[in-house]
């Protein structure tokens, strides 16, 4: 069984600037977020044989640490780039009106989760999928037990519509909350635990 989590709120979060490959630390609120996913995941699995997955972005990273330890798993988190946040290039680290203003018009008319593959120097969703679909795939073959994945919003989109099967734009359009986790079966059903 594969549990799939979102870090927890960031700086960055908190005031709009979109992080891709940067990075910020957690706030007050996005420890919280990352104690309420541990609590909800130790409902979920009895005991402490969980492994976990993480991007190695400090928000990801932060987040894997705080349940590791919530739920007292003593074995290392296995970092796996794959799991990273899309790469938006010039992009990273900026807010919606510092792309506007570096890059006027280049948003308009693509979809409200869209847009992140259309820096000029950033990553395209076929490259993305196709590392996601990778690591998903790895994932769901290796038989070790729950394993508890800790990424991003993008990211966890995606990992999702593959599981599901959906198109790009409903894979693209799910919530990505930061207070639940989700049961990907491998079987196509994903579902949503909240406490």
């Amino acid at each position: 069984m594969l549990y799939l989590v979102r870090y927890g709120q960031t700086e960055f979060n908190a005031i709009g600037r979109w992080q891709g490959q940067s990075d910020s630390p957690l706030t007050r609120l996005g420890r919280e977020q990352a104690i309420t996913v541990a609590a909800i995941l130790r409902r979920e699995i009895a005991d402490a044989g969980a492994t976990i997955f993480s991007s190695p972005l400090g928000r990801a990273a932060e987040t894997a640490a705080i349940i590791a330890d919530a739920l007292r798993i003593t074995q290392p988190v296995i970092f796996d780039d794959r799991l990273k946040e899309v790469r938006m290039g010039s992009w990273d680290g900026l807010t919606s009106a510092e792309i506007e203003d570096g890059w006027p018009n280049a948003r308009n008319g693509l979809g409200a989760n869209e847009w992140f593959f259309h820096s000029p120097d950033g990553e395209s969703y076929d490259e993305m999928l196709a590392r996601v679909t990778a690591v998903l795939e790895s994932l769901l073959c290796d038989d070790i037990g729950p394993k508890i994945v800790v990424c991003h919003g993008v990211t966890g989109r995606i990992m999702r519509g593959i599981s599901s099967g959906l198109e790009r734009g409903a894979e693209l359009s799910l919530d990505v909350p930061q207070d639940a986790a989700f049961r990907l079966s491998g079987t196509g059903v994903v579902e949503r635990l909240d406490i």
